[in-house]
């Protein structure tokens, strides 16, 4: 190979060098590119994240402190002549929150009795708890206000079952739902706007108004 072609081989090789070499650079600097757009995105989806915590954390608060209120003003209610209200504690286990409804009853002797409510009462603590949750559930999911309650105020001692029903009477008014409850017991019925009588004549079932 006469040095001319030499010359003109290395020169090939050196434009060919620095093609590559312009390709790799820009290859170089377009990773570099979408490695700032990614850390730009990583930085603001940390940023979102973070914004969502705070209002899951502040709706979870907010919506707590609601249900403490409505069953706190239920229980004192329906039992006026006893200091009982609801607490709540608030967790979050493995990142979701956990939220536990405490009863505290504070006696006349000053003694606080704090937990789960259990059979109070016969149980009647636990059955106001239970109405007032289903309709917090039903207004928060947007769901038609109505209730259906069978034989769900067994537990009530005559004391107390005519707070119930004004109670009942009272969320009925305020909160523009409707519920139907089936009831053996007159106290409840006096409460309602209306009420039937089931009569069974020759085999079939007629309702009665009675109210």
């Amino acid at each position: 190979m006469t040095p001319s072609a030499q010359v003109a081989s290395l020169r090939s090789q050196l434009d060919q060098a620095i093609g590559y070499r312009a390709a790799v650079e820009k290859r170089l600097t377009d990773t570099k590119t979408q490695i700032n757009h990614l850390e730009a995105e990583d930085e603001i989806l940390d940023l979102v994240g973070g914004l969502f915590r705070t209002l899951i954390d502040n709706e979870v608060s907010a919506g707590v402190s609601a249900v403490e209120r409505l069953l706190t003003e239920g229980l004192q209610a329906v039992f006026e002549d006893q200091d009982i209200s609801i607490r709540a504690e608030t967790d979050i286990q493995r990142g979701r929150v956990s939220v536990n409804l405490l009863t505290v009853q504070t006696g006349d002797d000053g003694l606080v009795t704090e937990g789960m409510s259990n059979d109070a009462f016969g149980g009647a603590v636990t059955t106001v708890e239970s109405v007032l949750m289903r309709i917090i559930v039903t207004l928060r999911r947007g769901m038609r206000p109505l209730l259906l309650l069978d034989e769900s105020l067994p537990a009530f001692d005559d004391n107390y079952v005519n707070n119930m029903g004004r109670f009942l009477q009272l969320l009925c008014e305020r909160l523009n739902m409707d519920i139907l409850l089936v009831t053996h017991n007159t106290a409840l019925v006096e409460a309602a706007q209306k009420a039937y009588r089931i009569q069974k004549t020759e085999g079939r079932a007629r309702f009665l108004e009675v109210r």
